[in-house]
């Protein structure tokens, strides 16, 4: 049964378009058929970091208006056996969207794809209701720090208005040193402030982040601790545990 994943954050920063690249590289290395779709509407940049930003031709905003078929908008990865982009238009687009033309294209989708994973917008509003509007499953990514942690929060409250209870949390860039010399939230601490449960950390590390500058997923590097990491991660979000 296909399923439709949502990465969304309470603030912009925390990595949630890394976190949504790799998790679509995961699954699409682990045999799925898997499709990213870019609704950072107006601030795309799941491109770059797929090294896919010469590619694309025509976005999500293209096929909704019906200025293409769903394949046209279909930017396939190469590297993996199934993995493709659909982006999101570079400026702000004013066309009209709303979250059913989100769960019509899902539910399209879904019959060719296993697992489709939606890149979200930080923060609370239209964005991020287009961005859960066919969610079977939401992420929120945050960060050891005070303003990303209350932010996601947030974000948790809204989602339980909008009834969705299959939500988990990913804690981005976490410095051991700096959490065990007190300067910044601990475990414990994100763990009272949060109703979300966690799925999993992921610590800080500069290869990750010239993995990203360089438009490479970092899980690529099957067999390091990172892609370990992130693979466990993705099993407990998967399997709901």
């Amino acid at each position: 049964m296909s399923k439709v994943i949502s990465v969304v954050s309470g603030k912009g920063g925390t990595g949630k378009t890394l976190f949504a690249s790799n998790m679509g590289a995961l699954l699409a290395m682990g045999g799925n058929s898997v499709v990213l779709i870019d609704m950072d509407l107006g601030l795309r940049n799941l491109d770059i970091y797929l090294g896919l930003e010469n590619n694309v031709v025509y976005n999500v905003m293209d096929v909704v208006s019906g200025m293409c078929r769903i394949k046209q908008a279909l930017v396939r990865d190469k590297r993996f056996k199934s993995l493709y982009l659909m982006s999101a238009a570079p400026p702000r687009d004013e066309r009209d969207i709303t979250p059913l033309h989100i769960k019509v294209l899902c539910e399209r989708l879904k019959s060719e794809f296993d697992y489709i994973i939606i890149d979200g917008s930080a923060g609370v509003g239209e964005n991020m209701d287009l961005a859960v509007a066919a969610a079977d499953t939401v992420v929120v990514i945050t960060e050891p720090e005070a303003a990303s942690i209350r932010d996601a929060d947030v974000v948790d409250r809204e989602l339980e208005k909008m009834g969705i209870k299959d939500k988990c949390c990913v804690v981005n860039k976490v410095d051991p040193e700096l959490m065990a010399l007190g300067v910044v939230p601990s475990l414990s601490d994100i763990s009272h402030s949060l109703r979300l449960r966690i799925a999993g950390l992921i610590q800080y590390d500069s290869n990750i982040y010239i993995a990203t500058n360089s438009g490479v997923p970092i899980v690529l590097k099957v067999g390091t601790y990172i892609e370990k990491n992130f693979s466990r991660i993705v099993k407990r979000i998967i399997e709901n545990e």
